[in-house]
């Protein structure tokens, strides 16, 4: 039966700190502001500090902005690129096929001047057997 004395003492005791800790109030300046303390400066400096955490906060989204274009970028790639091709369809042709068979080419006539000078001599190497 001692630790219940000893824990009802505890408990009392927790009790009255607490309730004189809530009872306490800040009291202010303890004393006259240091030297050179200005309250312009001192909200001017916690504007400052509140746009650069702005402007951190801005530059953070813009590059998950921009991480994020190129996941998505990344992703479209991949999709495109597992994607079944099609297949080719032939090209269209700007005419219509001839669907009849074209007749046999007819057999030129020989010039009319057969023995003019040089004929002879231009048929025989034309004439010639291939190498």
């Amino acid at each position: 039966m001692r630790p219940l004395p000893v824990i009802l003492s505890l408990f009392v005791a927790h009790l009255g700190l607490a309730g004189s800790a809530q009872a306490q109030t800040w009291p202010g300046w303890p004393g006259p502001p240091p030297a050179g303390y200005s309250p312009q400066t001192a909200a001017a400096e916690q504007h400052r500090q509140a746009i650069e955490q702005l402007r951190l906060q801005a530059d953070q989204r813009e590059a998950d902005a921009a991480r994020l274009r190129f996941q998505t970028e990344l992703a479209l790639r991949q999709l495109e690129a597992a994607r079944i091709p099609v297949p080719v369809a032939p090209p269209l042709t700007a005419y219509e096929p001839y669907s009849a068979p074209l007749p046999p080419p007819q057999r030129l006539s020989p010039p009319v001047d057969q023995d003019a000078a040089g004929v002879p001599e231009i048929d025989a190497w034309l004439n010639r057997p291939p190498h």
